[in-house]
């Protein structure tokens, strides 16, 4: 519960401030085939530009984490000065002297700012909440998975008015901007912050140290291993089985946009699910069945009714990231509180630079195994993230 006058107010404050603030994301994906011909880049770049913003996101985690910035200054303004940098970087992609190698830079800065943004977010949360925090993240990763699929609801949007690509980029960066002014000016720091006045580059290993904390951020591990691989491999699924099934004939931008996005209503449920059942047993319970989804997909994807393939999809969209917000509930549960800020954003940055090497496994072995069974290699993730939590003792 929160413990504070302002606490009705403070979560759908947080909650749609993420949203706004993670839509720039994805706004270069959202509108790559015009940055490529716009720029006259070759389109073997997509993967690069893509990639940039989560290395991005990586290194900036890891600055964060390790000059603990997020817990010897006020979250607050750290989200506001990122959300305000962001909105800015991202702003200059609508420029026409723009290069592949601007480009680049710009996806890269984007992604450094939202390591000031995404996890410094719960951060504030966890700062107001020390029961419900399952329920309160389970809000704020649901806003994360809006934030990232709406640009490509944008695209659509503009593209059947008719309106230009750089309408989706300032759209979204003029959305990170206002979510920024929200935190800043509603949004002071929580009752349950303990500020620390020195940074320390002893913390990380000190944290792991933690048996919880540990089996929190193995399982999460898992979890990330599965989940950009499937969100970034939907549009291939959907346009693969085209392929072997001609009558089956997709809008993939509409159904990558619901299969992802759905994943932000399973985020809230879990939530209020773990609140009764415990995060722990609630994010093992979507684990397994997003580890099911993995070892199953063969089944959907080589038989012919393109109905059941979206149906099941759509199941493996929900159950994909509803442990999410668990288990970052679990790592903010077992951080010490004068280091959740750290402790949250070195979590994430290992938990991105796994979906990178998820992300390239597939598109590797992709070349010498069916699309069919492709997706069974992700299984491995779930598989490892049941290991660490039952492995550890009982929180």
């Amino acid at each position: 519960m929160i413990l504070n006058p302002a606490g009705k107010r403070i979560l759908p404050v947080i909650v749609f401030s993420q949203f706004c603030c993670t839509s720039l994301w994805f706004a270069g994906n959202a509108v790559m085939t015009d940055l490529l011909q716009e720029f006259k880049i070759d389109i073997s770049a997509l993967g690069n530009l893509t990639s940039a913003v989560q290395l991005g996101f990586i290194l900036g985690s890891l600055l964060f984490a390790f000059l603990n910035l997020a817990d010897r200054f006020s979250p607050s303004r750290v989200f506001f000065i990122c959300a305000l940098l962001g909105a800015l970087i991202n702003a200059c992609s609508i420029f026409g002297f723009n290069t592949m190698n601007s480009l680049l830079l710009l996806r890269f800065l984007t992604g450094f700012t939202l390591a000031g943004i995404y996890p410094v977010g719960m951060k504030i949360a966890a700062d107001y909440y020390k029961k419900g925090l399952g329920t309160s993240l389970g809000y704020l990763v649901g806003a994360l998975v809006l934030g990232t699929a709406f640009p490509h609801f944008l695209k659509m949007f503009t593209a059947a008015e008719g309106l230009e690509w750089r309408m989706v980029i300032l759209a979204t960066s003029t959305l990170a901007f206002l979510g920024g002014l929200l935190i800043l000016f509603l949004v002071p720091d929580g009752p349950y912050r303990q500020p620390t006045t020195v940074k320390s580059f002893s913390t990380i290993p000190s944290i792991f140290r933690n048996s919880g904390f540990r089996a929190a951020a193995f399982g999460y591990f898992g979890h990330m291993w599965e989940l950009y691989a499937f969100w970034a491999f939907v549009p291939f699924i959907l346009k693969t089985y085209s392929l072997f099934h001609p009558s089956a004939v997709f809008n993939v931008p509409l159904f990558s946009f619901m299969i992802i996005g759905a994943g932000g209503l399973s985020c809230i449920a879990a939530g209020y699910i773990s609140a009764k059942k415990g995060a722990k047993k609630t994010a093992a319970f979507a684990l397994l069945l997003s580890g099911c989804c993995c070892l199953l997909s063969p089944i959907f994807l080589l038989q012919g009714s393109p109905l059941l393939l979206l149906g099941f999809l759509m199941i493996w969209g929900l159950t994909v990231v509803a442990d999410s917000p668990l288990f970052s509930s679990l790592v903010a549960a077992n951080a010490p509180a004068e280091n959740r800020g750290s402790a949250l954003t070195i979590v994430n940055c290992i938990g991105f630079s796994i979906t990178i090497v998820s992300i390239q496994l597939l598109g590797y072995v992709a070349e010498f195994i069916p699309a069919a069974y492709l997706f069974t290699i992700l299984f491995a993730g779930p598989a490892f993230g049941l290991w660490a939590l039952f492995k550890a003792k009982e929180n």
